[in-house]
């Protein structure tokens, strides 16, 4: 036994005793920790099949819960990169030519109106200057009134005037199939979405539509100037044509062995933050103006694609 050491005198009830303390052995439950290895798995799983069997009731309760979250966020926000389907939207691949969505993308089982741009054309052209340069062309080939007079056959010039006609008609189709977007190339179709959308979200078309920006307290209403051109340097035009080519290189990577485009990837990765950066400026600058709601209701963009990450 260890020896024992009296105590100070006066206090001589007092022993000092140099045994180890024994710690009473308290069994308390068994709770399961934040991550197990592999073997401690295992081991549960063959000599514990009712711990483990609960465990994995577990883990399926966890993921349903989070599955239920996910679904519910995604339902809210929607799509980082699409974002949701508007007529604008539906109306990119076609380049603004057809009148009415596709049977794969109706919703309400009937086709839905999408907004259209007849007047943009194939080649940068705009309609307008076909037709100017058609009705030219008419007026240069005409057949001229010969001077003569009586002396020469009316059923030759008449005969003249039916072939002009003729060959007018065939060279106004000859242009108008040329110059058509029905059969153009999706570098072609790009230009013309790009058109479209400097028409509808530029500045110098919206500025006379939608409401400004109300001004702040102690800023004085000064008159803004009116713009002398088209207005392409704009964050909306520029998120607007972003969001183009966005969509045109998603749908080329679900195509096909798209998947395996890991180039193509990464650009649609890098347009996405270039597209999230600009939104992010954007609603510091103009977040409750009109011109805000307009651009997030004509593209379809949601909170998804400026506020939180973006993984591809």
């Amino acid at each position: 036994m260890p020896p024992r050491i009296n105590g100070v005198q006066r206090l001589s009830s007092l022993q000092l005793c140099l045994r180890p303390a024994i710690t009473p052995t308290v069994t308390l439950p068994h709770t399961q920790t934040a991550s197990l290895t592999t073997e401690e798995k295992r081991r549960i799983r063959k000599q514990e099949p009712h711990r483990w069997a609960q465990m994995q009731q577990r883990k399926q309760a966890h993921n349903e819960i989070k599955e239920k979250i996910a679904a519910a966020r995604r339902a809210t926000w929607g799509d980082p990169v699409r974002g949701v389907t508007t007529s604008f939207i539906e109306s990119l691949p076609s380049a603004g030519q057809a009148p009415t969505s596709t049977s794969a993308s109706e919703t309400a089982g009937e086709p839905q109106a999408l907004p259209t741009s007849p007047h943009i054309l194939n080649n940068m052209l705009h309609k307008s200057e076909v037709e100017q340069a058609i009705q030219n062309a008419y007026a240069l080939a005409k057949p001229v009134e010969s001077f003569l007079g009586a002396s020469v056959d009316p059923a030759k010039i008449e005969q003249d005037y039916r072939k002009h006609e003729e060959n007018h008609a065939r060279a106004a189709e000859a242009v108008r199939r040329i110059t058509s977007l029905e059969h153009a190339s999706a570098k072609d179709r790009q230009h013309a979405n790009i058109r479209r959308c400097i028409e509808t979200f530029g500045r110098h078309n919206t500025d006379l539509t939608l409401r400004p920006k109300p001004l702040s307290r102690g800023q004085p209403d000064a008159e803004k100037p009116i713009r002398g051109g088209l207005d392409t340097g704009s964050s909306e035009v520029q998120i607007a044509i972003l969001t183009t080519k966005i969509q045109a290189l998603a749908s080329e990577l679900e195509q096909n062995r798209g998947y395996k485009d890991k180039m193509n990837k990464r650009n649609l990765r890098l347009l996405a933050h270039r597209r999230q950066r600009l939104l992010r400026y954007m609603e510091k600058k103009e977040r409750g103006s009109d011109r805000w709601h307009h651009m997030l209701q004509t593209l379809g963009l949601t909170p998804a694609s400026w506020k939180e990450q973006i993984t591809l």
